[in-house]
This record gives structure tokens, sequence and C-alpha cells, in this order.
């Protein structure tokens, strides 16, 4: 398949499956459940970190943690007592457990009585010339985990580009903040971060697809394979390349493309 083809397909899937009816099966329903900014931003975070696995308990264990937050998470992450966090100890998502949701809840309390959202955690590392979103990422796990006592443990939950990951629920946590268009899937709540920065969130369902258009061949699923993508891509939307996460999760989720071949 040459350039042209693979545009008009890309296009075509990515307008299939960015619509609203994407949203009741997927982990960015969560966020879809509130209307408070700040209840946005931290019902995303905690969604698209626990993004691994079966896409239904993904969303159970979700929905579970801002149930156990009364379903206002901005508001118990800012003014809850030490009676308040019994509601969340016990809690678990394969190896996301007690201690983690503690430490994230402590750093959310920290973070938002300084500042009115998320997105600075991210942006105020990033310069309006940087090409990528990489030190954001970089700087935000950096700022994450400068509070004292930290929990070594936790850290394999926030992922940085300096250690060659992919960062693939994190750049999917960005795309669901950052990309605007009128579909009604992604918030497009932020500003500072451009989506033209935004890297694709690549996965194991990405990466097959992506092999079988012939867009990489036999690469490692890291930072440098997510970034070659997205440069791929811009080829064909260089202001936002990342819209095309949608045609390739698709049709690696939705259609098995890469086993079964394109539907």
């Amino acid at each position: 398949m040459d350039s042209k083809q693979l545009k008009i397909l890309l296009n075509k899937k990515e307008q299939l499956y960015n619509r609203l009816s994407f949203v009741e099966l997927d982990p960015i329903s969560i966020p879809h459940s509130f209307t408070q900014l700040q209840d946005i931003e931290i019902a995303g975070f905690f969604a698209a970190l626990f993004s691994w696995g079966n896409r239904t308990i993904i969303m159970n264990k979700s929905r579970e943690l801002m149930e156990r937050m009364d379903n206002a998470p901005f508001a118990f992450c800012l003014q809850h007592s030490t009676k308040d966090l019994k509601r969340i100890s016990g809690f678990k998502h394969r190896t996301f457990n007690e201690i983690d949701i503690l430490y994230f809840v402590r750093f959310l309390k920290q973070h938002y009585s300084n500042h009115d959202s998320l997105e600075t955690a991210f942006s105020q590392w990033i310069k309006p010339t940087d090409s990528t979103v990489e030190t954001a990422l970089i700087g935000f796990r950096d700022y994450f985990f400068s509070l004292p006592d930290s929990p070594d443990r936790t850290k394999k939950h926030v992922s940085t580009p300096l250690n060659g990951s992919h960062c693939k629920r994190l750049n999917m946590y960005l795309r669901w903040m950052v990309r605007k268009d009128n579909n009604g899937v992604d918030f497009g709540i932020w500003n500072t971060i451009k989506p033209a920065q935004l890297i694709i969130p690549i996965d194991v369902h990405v990466a097959r697809v992506a092999e079988a258009l012939g867009m990489l061949n036999g690469h490692k699923i890291n930072w440098e394979t997510a970034v070659y993508l997205t440069n791929l891509l811009k080829a064909f939307d260089k202001n936002d390349p990342v819209k095309y996460d949608y045609a390739l999760f698709g049709l690696g989720v939705m259609e098995k493309y890469g086993n079964t071949g394109a539907t």
C-alpha cells in the first residue's frame, strides 16, 4: 500500500472510530462521567494509568475507585481526612495497591493545593519549541515523586522516556486532555501542550497494525518507536498526528488487523 492509499485508509478508520459511540466501551468513559475540570482530570488520570489488560476490568476498577471517593475525586483528594482515607484502603488493580493509591492521593492534594489544574504538572516542563512531550513526561515523573517518602514500589506505575518506556498510558492521558475536535471523545481542556507535540500511545495492538501496514518493521515497543511512528503519521496530519490512534487501535482491537486482515 502506497502513502496515498495509507492516508485514505487511516483517515477513513479515524472517522469511523473517533465518535461518541467509542466512549461507552473505552476507559475514557470514566472521566466522561464528570463535568468539573478537576474531576475530569483526576478520573482520567486514574483510568489511563489503570489501562493495561481487559478493558471491562479497567473500567470496573476505575468506577470502583471513583465510588470509594464518593464520585467526587477532586473534593476527596483535596479535602479528605484520615478517616476518609479508609474508604480507599484495600483498593487494588493488578499490581497497583493501597500503598500506591495513598501516595497518588497525597500527591494530588499537594498539587491541587497550589494549582488549579493538573495540566501544570506536565506543561511547566515543556517549551513551545519542543517537538514532542518528552520533557513534559520526564518532568512530570520527577515532580510526581518529589514528595518526602515517596514509595519506591509506586514508581513503576508512572513511566518516563528516560528509561526507554513508550509511556503508552501517559501518552493516552495527554491525548484525552489535549486533543481538540468536535467529535466528543477527547476533552481538549488543556491549552499549553499542543496536539502536534503529542506522541502516539503505542501498544502491542497499535504496533501490530503499524507493522502490517508497513510503517514499522520489527521495531521494539519503546519510546523511540513511538516517536518514529508519530513522525510518520505527521506526514498525514502534522498538527494532529495522534488522531490516528483511533484508526490504528480500531484496526487492531475491533478488526484484528494484522492477524486476520482488515475488514
